[in-house]
């Protein structure tokens, strides 16, 4: 297929960039589900005069949130917070090292 919009190349960069490894056969899902995704777009954007529809912030007209009241507490001395951790560097804590 000629002039695709993803290419197995483009899934492998984008692996390589969020640090995710992925076999051939992962590749593969990843790229057929791209396309799905594409299709779908394509299906939404033949809806007539869609964009003129007003974009929405929640699926519910009616939607309230009511936020509490903020209220200033005391905090736990960092000294005490740091008693439960194993390792600690000054006031941070060490954790194991996870990427290269």
């Amino acid at each position: 297929m000629a002039n695709e919009k993803f290419t197995k190349e483009m899934v492998d960069d984008y692996a390589d960039k969020l640090l995710i490894g992925l076999t051939e056969e992962e590749n593969q899902m990843v790229l057929e589900e791209f396309h799905i995704i594409d299709k779908n777009i394509d299906l939404i954007n033949e809806i007539p005069n869609i964009k003129d529809v007003q974009p929405m912030t929640h699926a519910l007209d009616n939607f309230e949130c009511d936020f509490r009241e903020d209220v200033v507490e005391e905090s736990i001395p960092i000294e005490d917070l740091l008693k439960n951790c194993d390792e600690t560097d000054g006031d941070e804590v060490e954790v194991p090292r996870m990427v290269g």
